[in-house]
Formats: C-alpha cells, sequence, structure tokens
C-alpha cells in the first residue's frame, strides 16, 4: 500500500510540472499575441468620433479590426505603426482590418466618406498597402492619395507617388485622368478617378 501510494504522489507531482510549464509557455505567447495585433493610435480628432461604437479619445490604440467613425462635426487622424497617417473628414467610416509595419501587410477598408492617406513606401517583397471601398480596391507603393465614396461612387486622387485602381463587381469608370491601358487604372501625381456601380439610365459614357 504504501508503495502505490508513494508511485500516485510521483504521478500527480509530474502532472502539476507538466501543467506549469505548459502555463507558462501560454502565459509567454499572450503578449505576443496582442503585440501582432497593434496597429497603431489615434494622434487628434475633433469630437463626435466613435471607435468601436464608444467615443475616441487621442492616444487611443488602433487594433486590427477596428471601426472608426465621424459624424458631421467629427475629424480623426490615425498613425500606423510603420509612420502612415490615415486622416477620416467628416461623417466617414474606416476599418483597420489590418496592418503589420514589419511584413509591410496594410488593409483598410472605407465603409463611406472621406479618408486621405499618407502611406510609407512598401519595400518589403510581399508588401502591400491596400484600401477597398464597396466598388473598387486602391494599392499603393508609398503615396499620398484621397479616396471618398458617396452614393455609390468612389473618387480616387494621387497627389503624390503612383496609386493603381481596380473595379470590381459590376463597378465601371466615369471619369479617368490616368491610365487604364489595362484592368487596372494608374493615377499619377495630379490625377484621377471615379468609378460607380450605379449604372445611368443613359449608360456610361465613353471616355476620351
Amino acid at each position: 500500500m504504501l508503495k502505490s501510494s508513494t508511485c500516485g504522489e510521483k504521478l500527480v507531482d509530474q502532472l502539476r510540472r507538466v501543467c506549469s510549464v505548459f502555463l507558462c509557455f501560454l502565459m509567454l505567447a499572450l503578449p505576443a499575441i496582442s503585440a501582432d495585433q497593434q496597429a497603431g493610435q489615434i494622434n487628434a480628432l475633433v469630437p463626435a468620433a466613435t471607435r468601436n461604437a464608444q467615443p475616441a479619445k487621442a492616444k487611443d490604440a488602433l487594433q486590427w479590426n477596428d471601426l472608426l467613425k465621424t459624424e458631421q462635426a467629427g475629424r480623426m487622424r490615425a498613425g500606423l505603426t510603420d509612420g502612415s497617417i490615415l486622416s477620416l473628414g467628416s461623417n466617414s467610416e474606416l476599418r483597420v482590418l489590418q496592418h503589420d509595419a514589419t511584413s509591410q501587410q496594410t488593409s483598410l477598408e472605407v465603409g463611406y466618406g472621406k479618408l486621405r492617406s499618407r502611406a510609407v513606401k512598401v519595400t518589403q517583397p510581399n508588401g502591400k498597402f491596400e484600401v477597398k471601398t464597396p466598388n473598387t480596391v486602391i494599392g499603393v507603393i508609398g503615396t499620398d492619395f484621397f479616396v471618398g465614396y458617396e452614393a455609390n461612387k468612389t473618387t480616387v486622387i494621387c497627389y503624390t507617388g503612383v496609386v493603381t485602381v481596380t473595379p470590381i463587381g459590376n463597378a465601371k469608370v466615369v471619369k479617368n485622368s490616368g491610365d487604364n491601358s489595362s484592368d487596372k487604372i494608374t493615377l499619377n501625381a495630379g490625377q484621377m478617378v471615379i468609378i460607380s456601380d450605379l449604372i445611368p439610365p443613359a449608360g456610361f459614357q465613353p471616355e476620351p
């Protein structure tokens, strides 16, 4: 009986040690998971702005999938961890889907309203800085550009650098001063494009 009891105590002690080691690894992993979700912070704002449906404040941290909204009197400026700057206009909605400064993987989604972005140059081979609207996908390498979406229309203006714009779904080009020699419209500094999926009664007029 004594021998059996001793074996049982050893087994319990071994199980405790295994559990302790597992918990230690788990606790070490949690901060790393949390750090990977850090996208940046809100630098400045005009009231009437929210983050995930809660009143936003300057220096609030931004995480992946955060939803930013502004009302008529609201404005917001946020800095991403790679140094890129996002300026959200009034009556606008922006979701930060993903931002990884190390791998340079950034994906943003404009639900409606106006966004101006000053994106840091992408140098990683598989890096991307992408902004989506309901009817377009905008890609940049490193530039200053504007995106607006309202009334089923996306307007993209390139201030510096190069921007590529791809219509999705049934969206068509309404107005374009860039190069549309392929399925993507390429905008250089000073150029713009307007894309819409709301077809006029007379149809889209051919571009000059």
